[in-house]
């Protein structure tokens, strides 16, 4: 078992939010690791709730009034997202290209995630 450093960073490299998820098997594919990551972080939201739009994860809740998120529903709108470069994922020292895609996470140990801005117009 290995673990992996999960880092949201701007699209300068400047690190915003990190944590560690303990106890991952060495490998695994990448969409397995978007939802690890977002179930994480819907579990942390969800014991201490806060306003949703202080919600800093991958996607943003889609129901405001909602006390609680749904880890399955936000993990299947930032699998959406990374298909429809919302965000990227660099792992170690490489881009992840295809969420099917394995990482070697004793080789990567941080995973870097970086919500790309659509430009006005296009």
């Amino acid at each position: 078992m290995t673990e992996v450093v999960v880092r949201d960073e701007t699209m300068a490299g400047r690190a915003l939010d990190e944590w560690v998820l303990p106890g991952l098997p060495e490998r695994m594919s990448a969409r397995e690791l978007v939802r690890l990551r977002v179930r994480e972080e819907v579990a942390r939201f969800n014991a201490a709730p806060a306003r949703h739009d202080s919600f800093r994860g991958l996607v943003r809740p889609a129901d405001p009034a909602s006390p609680r998120l749904d880890w399955e529903a936000q993990a299947d709108a930032a699998c959406a997202g990374f298909a429809s470069n919302a965000f990227v994922m660099i792992a170690g020292d490489r881009q992840i290209e295809d969420l099917d895609e394995i990482i070697d996470l004793e080789r990567a140990h941080a995973v870097a995630f970086i919500r790309l801005t659509p430009l006005v117009g296009g």
